[in-house]
């Protein structure tokens, strides 16, 4: 298997879905994510897949599909069913494999694992900021967990409304290349999407 990138965000509702998007298309990856909390017939992986213009990708199922839009933990215990680690199994692939978290690092999944334990010390960790009181603090707290970890932490990707101040300071703390500026764009559909791809600096 080539690269494996997971991303990760500081929150929820930062931009991983399109940033997995750019990079599956950027790569012509494949895309998996492990659990799935809610929105079951619109799944991210749904999402993905009319974003996606190439044909090679392949979208691996979830692990797990939960039915309720919470906290895996809690969504798992709404299905009367426990996460475990061990049946998360990567898919086995050839290409690049895109790997999208739920929610940041500390989500739990059950009584004892967090998402941060999905991430392996070879897997390039993509993290994806997006400024809002607070986001400093929270996108060098994920840092600095990643790398207390040591794990790998290929690159950053900012989201949203380009806020300079914001991303100097946590540029200057974590010394991160910034893969990727993803604008407050009215819209995402293939051709915006397309259009990233071909800026992604495939560092």
């Amino acid at each position: 298997m080539k690269d494996t990138y997971f991303v990760v965000g500081i929150s929820t509702e930062v931009g991983k879905t399109i940033t997995s998007a750019i990079l599956t298309e950027a790569f012509r990856a494949d895309y998996w994510k492990p659990i799935q909390s809610g929105d079951l017939e619109n799944s991210d992986t749904d999402k993905i897949k009319r974003l996606i213009s190439n044909t090679r990708t392949v979208f691996h199922p979830n692990s797990y599909g939960l039915h309720t839009p919470a906290s895996p933990h809690l969504s798992a215990q709404l299905d009367n069913v426990r996460i475990e680690l061990n049946k998360i199994v990567r898919p086995k692939t050839d290409n690049t494999l895109i790997i999208e978290a739920a929610g940041g690092l500390y989500v739990p999944l059950n009584e004892d694992d967090m998402v941060l334990d999905l991430i392996r010390p070879t897997d390039k960790v993509v993290l994806v900021s997006r400024h809002y009181l607070g986001s400093i603090n929270h996108t060098l707290l994920t840092y600095e967990t990643l790398k207390n970890r040591g794990l790998q932490v290929h690159s950053i990707v900012f989201s949203g409304v380009p806020t300079p101040s914001t991303e100097e300071v946590i540029l200057h703390h974590t010394g991160l290349p910034v893969l990727l500026h993803i604008d407050e764009e009215p819209y995402f559909d293939k051709n915006v999407i397309l259009e990233y791809a071909s800026k992604v600096n495939k560092l």
